[in-house]
């Protein structure tokens, strides 16, 4: 049985196909939730702007305590968040139109990371959604497999489904994320980390600063700034290249916060 959360979600989408189609997930993986995974919640809260109090209120509580929280948040927390969650978008399936003409809009200042959000933005904005949708397909899909493939096992171990997969499904149960249905990919995809950090910058996890080193330290650091190099260099790619340039200078600046604050 279905919680009331998840129905308002089924109904903003229009129904469990478009919700699935607009998280990049399989149809019988949301039919076969009672609720919304802890790890989607986000998304789906973006996508259907139903408010995550709404649709997980075991894990955000009310309205009331959702304004006190972001008004808590740090804002160099709320603008990591912001980049995570943005790579993670980009990482977890094709953007939309509506994503892309937001991305066009990015501002960037005159530093290393500033220019890469310019460059990206300009990208968001010369290219078309379906050029864009075949780079993802090439790169990350394939017929039969992409080009790259972003899991911290295949790169720290060369197979997929291997010992890194391991750690994050243990810190996974350590934070209380719950993986429920038929979900796609396993849990040491690229995206969904990025997801997990930007809600642990967000605060939205009951851990404090450590559990953020940790947890980028473990299933980040390793590996994460050598698949966005990949990313960058790659021939298929032009907007994801961009993508790329963006994700190595934030995951080098990340490493070099974390290993500053220790």
């Amino acid at each position: 049985m279905r919680d009331a959360g998840l129905e308002q979600a089924i109904k903003a989408a229009g129904g469990v196909a478009s919700l699935a189609r607009a998280i990049g997930i399989a149809q019988p993986s949301v039919s076969a939730w009672s609720r919304i995974p802890a790890e989607r919640v986000l998304a789906v809260e973006t996508l259907t702007q139903v408010p995550r109090f709404v649709l997980r209120p075991d894990l955000y509580g009310s309205a009331e305590d959702d304004r006190s929280a972001k008004l808590d948040i740090d804002e160099v927390d709320r603008l990591r968040a912001a980049e995570y969650g943005l790579l993670s978008l980009l990482l977890g399936k094709a953007p939309t139109a509506d994503v892309l003409s937001r991305i066009a809009t990015l501002k960037g200042d005159a530093s290393e990371l500033g220019m890469a959000h310019i460059e990206l933005a300009s990208a968001a904005a010369e290219l078309s959604e379906r050029a864009i949708a075949r780079e993802f397909f090439d790169l990350f899909i394939g017929l039969g497999r992409g080009e790259l493939l972003p899991y911290a096992s295949y790169y720290l171990t060369g197979f997929l489904h291997e010992r890194p997969l391991a750690r994050v499904r243990e810190d996974f149960d350590a934070l209380g994320i719950e993986r429920t249905g038929l979900g796609r990919e396993p849990e040491d995809h690229i995206a969904i980390l990025l997801e997990v950090m930007a809600g642990l910058a967000r605060g939205e996890f009951a851990t404090d600063f450590a559990a953020q080193t940790r947890f980028f330290e473990r299933h980040l650091k390793p590996w994460a700034a050598r698949m966005f190099a990949d990313l960058e260099v790659s021939r298929s790619a032009t907007f994801y290249s961009a993508v790329g340039r963006v994700g190595r200078i934030f995951m080098e600046l990340e490493s070099e916060a974390f290993t500053l604050s220790e």
